[in-house]
């Protein structure tokens, strides 16, 4: 079995990666990183470092590397007869690998399986975003898409750190992962991935870990860069960050129960052992890291403002969720663009202009007017700071 992995990065190697390794898959990494993909290709082997309860080390061999922006005619043929193909290269760029997917499929000889693809994005739906893509290239003149391939969405859950320098190719990882996939694409063929996890409906495991995983995450980071905390840890050692993050996800806890039907006992249970997770002072997680991208964080129906609409239009005021979004607000970092963005946009447009522009909420939403406020209050502190 062979399986094409867009993205080598860090989790492209200490995730999506190993498990396909582990379900027996020949992996073939694909990238535009030149030296990355120079020093993948003249590997043997890469270890996998899990840190936290039961660490372990993992070691990942039998791949194979390709510069997906110079050797796309090598790479089009390896997903002509693969199996699989999966991401890990953030939303926003599956577009630019749609057109040697879309190539790929086209090539494929009669008669093969149809080919699996699989979006493995912190993103809902992101296969989804993926196969728009692929149709939008499709020319019908080489078969129907939906015989030659399949696509599914996933939600997938591992927190991968900045890496320390001079480890190489190796990643260190936390113990805990997720990979939740939507078994009804596949039909009576659905692939045999040990690590995963198959369900028929895909959507509140995605809801649960967006709204818990991702929104928690990005609260600790955004509370812990107003505390002047460096490390995700540190500020779960703070007490008022840890709490502020606690009161958030008792607000999503809230949410998913009452939407999904989760009991409150398991979710409550899952909160707890998100909370370890983010404790963990093995995983040298920074805090601009996990909350850089603060526009995409803050967008209609990311973990913020998602959820918040949601409990809003249910009549329920989602106080520490814009506790959280005030916080991200609050968020700066010159190396992130759009950190550098939302700043400009803080600073040039009214305050119902800019929450229309940052979060995408409509000004008859039940939320519009506390986020409104909320950025009102911001651009107030940035007139008051010395210049």
């Amino acid at each position: 079995m062979k399986a094409v992995h867009f993205g080598a990065g860090n989790i492209g190697r200490g995730f999506v990666g190993l498990l396909l390794h582990q379900a027996g898959y020949e992996v073939v990494f694909a990238d535009v990183a030149d030296a990355l993909i120079t020093q993948l290709a003249a590997a043997d082997s890469y270890h996998v470092n899990e840190v936290g309860e039961n660490p372990a080390v993992r070691t990942v061999d039998g791949f194979r590397a390709l510069n997906s922006g110079t050797q796309e005619a090598d790479l089009v043929r390896e997903i002509a007869t693969a199996d699989m193909v999966t991401t890990a290269v953030g939303p926003h760029i599956l577009k630019f690998v749609a057109p040697a997917i879309t190539k790929g499929i086209a090539a494929r000889e009669a008669g093969l399986a149809p080919l699996q693809v699989m979006a493995c994005e912190n993103a809902i739906n992101a296969t989804d975003i993926l196969r728009a893509e692929v149709a939008a290239l499709w020319d019908d003149a080489a078969g129907s898409l939906g015989s030659m391939a399949v696509f599914a969405n996933t939600a997938v859950d591992r927190i991968v750190p900045n890496q320390e320098p001079g480890q190489g190719l190796d990643v260190t990882v936390e113990t805990f992962y997720e990979w939740v996939i939507d078994r009804t694409a596949f039909g009576d063929a659905a692939p045999v991935i040990p690590g995963a996890t198959f369900v028929d409906d895909l959507s509140p495991y995605i809801e649960r870990k967006l709204f818990t995983v991702n929104t928690g995450h990005a609260s600790a980071a955004y509370f812990g860069f107003e505390a002047g905390l460096e490390k995700i840890s540190d500020a779960m050692a703070d007490q008022d960050v840890a709490e502020d993050v606690r009161a958030v996800l008792e607000e999503t806890k809230q949410l998913l129960v009452a939407k999904h039907g989760f009991s409150n006992d398991e979710q409550e249970a899952y909160v707890q052992k998100i909370l370890v997770r983010f404790s963990n002072p093995h995983l040298p997680d920074a805090v601009n890291r996990v909350g850089r991208a603060p526009m995409r964080k803050l967008s209609r129906h990311e973990r913020f403002i998602g959820p918040a609409a949601e409990l809003a239009e249910r009549g329920i005021v989602p106080e520490a969720l814009l506790g959280a979004i005030a916080a991200a607000l609050r968020f700066t970092d010159p190396a992130d663009t759009e950190a550098t963005e939302l700043a400009e946009i803080l600073a040039s447009s009214s305050p119902a202009d800019a929450t229309a522009r940052i979060t995408g909420l409509a000004p008859d939403h039940p939320l519009f007017a506390a986020v409104s406020t909320l950025v009102e209050e911001r651009q107030a502190e940035e007139a008051k700071a010395p210049a």
